[in-house]
């Protein structure tokens, strides 16, 4: 029987639990593109009521959820400004400038997280000669600072700044559910409180295989949904996807905690084992080590699959599908592949595990 790789190297890498292929296989559905998928609606409007938004728009990514945001809230020849590791800029392949002709500014903000004072020093109201602000778009949890939470009460000071300006606010809430674990803060109150747009992504801490939701004014929607047309995202028996995201708001999102218990366990047990670990307060962990795509294929040959996200950094995400026993073999692994983390000397990866979990908590 072949074993299956530990798989770290996202949250979406997660596959459909049998209770969920049942769901999808018996959806009801309609042509979405049309509006007649009754699935599709109900996801949409269950997602936009935890928020606190009037209107909601299933798509088919979080980077197509993003730039449609982006484009109803900010008209080409405009700016908007992020952090300068936002995932709207390093991993959306220049979508702003190339689909929107948007322009972007950079604040570099503390683990990705930008500050009402940082903010209010770079917007620019704009005048015959200066480009304007015209959005604020932030991440929450921020991918690249390694799951870092923005504190309500900083969304609650950036909203107010904004409004004063006239500038809107998007957010890239790709894994917002995580911040919603870490803190028990109301989803109402990450959503339309704070922000104008929000996209919120069905294939991490979820588990959903494909899917997020914009989240919107009620004015928004038809343009919006001409965007996701004009972008290849209009689809047609959807449903099927949209019951992978119901099923999902009822099972699995009470369970993200459990994801962030596993990220702490696997960074705690790195530190043990000699590394430089990163702050972890959510479901990822970065790990500074010299020569991280050398790291990345070595632990792939022992089967443990992970990335660099840069030249001296891995990175490891905890899921649904990776729990305490994935993690305990990833320490192992790490430590027998990296000479000079404390305990990796370059022997086989069956070296004995690293004492941070107790066999009995081993799951």
């Amino acid at each position: 029987m072949t074993t299956l790789p530990v798989d770290l190297r996202s949250d979406t890498v997660t596959r459909p639990t049998p209770a969920m292929r049942r769901a999808m296989a018996t959806a009801e559905v309609g042509d979405d593109l049309f509006g007649e998928d009754p699935t599709v609606r109900a996801l949409e409007e269950r997602v936009a009521d935890l928020f606190g938004f009037p209107a909601g728009l299933f798509v088919p990514s979080g980077v197509m959820a993003n730039q449609i945001a982006l484009r109803l809230l900010t008209a080409p020849g405009q700016e908007i400004v992020c952090d300068a590791e936002a995932h709207i800029l390093a991993h959306e392949e220049g979508s702003p400038a190339r689909y929107g002709g948007i322009q972007t500014r950079t604040v570099s903000g503390e683990r990705g997280l930008l500050s009402p004072g940082a903010l209010e020093r770079i917007l620019r109201p704009g005048n015959a000669y200066t480009v304007g602000t015209r959005a604020v778009a932030l991440e929450q949890t921020h991918t690249r600072a390694g799951g870092s939470v923005y504190p309500l009460e900083t969304l609650r000071a950036v909203r107010r700044l904004t409004a004063r300006s006239g500038t809107a606010v998007h957010i890239d809430g790709a894994r917002i559910w995580n911040a919603h674990a870490a803190t028990g803060t109301p989803l109402s109150a990450y959503g339309a409180p704070v922000a104008d747009t929000l996209a919120v992504c069905l294939s991490k801490g979820l588990g959903a295989p494909v899917g997020s939701v914009l989240l919107m004014a009620a004015g928004h929607l038809a343009r919006a949904r001409s965007l996701r047309h004009g972008l290849g995202g209009g689809m047609r028996q959807a449903g099927i996807l949209a019951a992978a995201g119901l099923h999902a708001l009822d099972h699995h999102l009470e369970r993200i905690a459990e994801d962030h218990e596993h990220a702490s366990l696997l960074a705690a047990g790195l530190r043990e084992a000699g590394f430089a670990v990163r702050p972890t307060e959510t479901n990822i962990v970065l790990v500074d080590t010299p020569g991280a795509e050398d790291v990345v294929r070595r632990a792939a040959r022992e089967g443990v699959l992970v990335t660099a996200p840069g030249p001296d950094l891995v990175r490891l995400v905890t899921h649904l599908d990776a729990g305490r026993r994935a993690c305990r073999r990833a320490v192992e692994v790490l430590a027998a592949v990296v000479p000079g983390s404390g305990r990796g000397t370059g022997r086989s990866a069956h070296a004995e595990p690293v004492q941070h979990w107790k066999e009995s908590e081993v799951a």
